[in-house]
């Protein structure tokens, strides 16, 4: 006889009523966390998560098995305020209050990081994404010899940027110098890192870099920058600025009457909101794509391609889609391939799972101990893209380049910035 929650309910209380003592026989329920930046000035890379989550309930609808033991599935998602140190609280909340099985962190080392650190302290599995390599495993002292035990991240790296970028310049006659605009942050200081970061790379393929130095997120005048390159006849701008600063910096370029020829940033130009904020301004700006529609590849859990989960993103929160709508619902497809093979809800036979995922995802395939730099690194491609003036919104993203990716088709070729 099938009983649903309600008649299950009514049923328990009636036994209750009658001084009988209930059968419980619910679902146990096993938690994941997710920590993203919900609020604040990184909130553009959250902003699709509570739209992924939902989907992820009717996903889950029917539970998990673990250990040949059926769970209801319960999403707890906590807001990083775009803050390292409230990121680091919320994770040691989902740890030590929730008791979540697995944490799901993205966006920025100022989000993923704090989190990965703090499971990593408490040995609780994550899984974190949305941060070049570098930033990741350099900015939280990891080791190369070693790795960490408890942490796995995927993502690409910074030579995959790099290559991206410059792959895109050498189609456009310049006279090949190049500015930096790298903040005081884990990204700008990975990026503008002389080994690790673009001054080395550039030098090598004959680019010259002018980087006035480190700046603090939230600054109001890029003055001494544009003069900088100004001085030096900068043709190409690049760096990785959050989306406020960009608007800043190319709002004051143009009254100063600076007019590069290429600008490509990474993370202000990532998403479409942050765009049409810069109204005309927008046109002809470059940036990395690490998601689209166009991605050859298809979700292990959802079954939809790339472009029927972008599709199902712009019907359902009446958006755009934007970048990060792929790699949060990989998250939950490694986290349900994981906790379906794992022995148990136990933290160490969780980490085991994940440890050795292999699948094919949506944002391509994933896969730790082989595929990256590292065995805690599972590096997903990378692509070319520029926005012009769109059909169906203001503005859409054109990859212009697949050197790295060749499985990834173009729609077209990086064109100089207007006027």
């Amino acid at each position: 006889m099938a009983f649903n929650r309600r008649q299950f309910t009514q049923a328990a209380a009636a036994l209750a009523a009658a001084g009988a003592t209930p059968l419980v026989f619910a679902a146990d329920t096993i938690k994941i966390g997710y920590v993203s930046p919900q609020t604040g000035p990184l909130a553009p890379f959250g902003e699709a998560d509570k739209w992924v989550i939902d989907q992820m309930k009717t996903a889950f609808k029917d539970g998990i098995s673990v250990g040949g033991k059926k769970y209801d599935v319960q999403i707890v998602l906590k807001d990083s305020q775009s803050n390292p140190n409230r990121a680091g609280e919320v994770a040691n909340d989902l740890i030590l209050k929730d008791k979540v099985a697995l944490v799901l962190t993205a966006g920025t080392p100022e989000t993923a990081n704090p989190v990965s650190d703090a499971c990593e302290l408490n040995e609780v599995p994550c899984i974190s994404s949305v941060v070049p390599w570098q930033p990741w495993f350099f900015g939280r002292k990891g080791d190369p010899a070693k790795g960490f035990n408890w942490t796995y991240h995927m993502f690409w790296g910074l030579e995959d940027v790099i290559a991206n970028y410059t792959d895109g310049w050498k189609t456009l006659q310049t006279n090949k110098k190049v500015g930096g605009l790298f903040p005081n942050d884990g990204d700008g200081n990975a990026w503008g890192d002389k080994e690790l970061g673009f001054p080395k790379p550039l030098s090598q393929m004959g680019f010259s870099l002018t980087d006035p130095g480190r700046f603090q997120n939230g600054t109001q005048d890029f003055s001494a920058q544009i003069a900088a390159f100004k001085k030096e006849g900068v043709e190409i701008v690049t760096g990785v600025v959050i989306p406020p600063d960009a608007k800043t910096f190319l709002t004051q370029a143009r009254q100063q009457g600076f007019k590069p020829k290429v600008i490509t940033l990474g993370k202000a130009l990532l998403f479409p909101g942050a765009i049409e904020a810069l109204g005309d301004l927008g046109d002809g700006l470059s940036t990395e794509v690490w998601w689209s529609p166009s991605h050859p590849f298809t979700s292990s859990l959802t079954k939809q391609s790339a472009r029927a989960l972008a599709d199902a993103y712009e019907s359902g929160a009446k958006k755009q889609w934007t970048q990060p709508i792929g790699f949060a619902h990989a998250l939950f497809e490694v986290a349900a391939d994981a906790l379906s093979r794992a022995k148990s809800q136990k933290a160490s036979d969780v980490r085991d799972a994940v440890a050795a995922t292999s699948i094919n995802s949506v944002v391509g395939p994933v896969k730790w101990g082989g595929a990256g730099p590292f065995k805690n690194v599972s590096k997903t491609p990378l692509v070319l893209g520029q926005w012009g003036k769109g059909k169906k919104y203001k503005y859409e993203l054109t990859i212009v380049s697949d050197e790295a990716a060749k499985n990834i088709p173009v729609g077209g070729a990086l064109r100089p910035m207007p006027g």
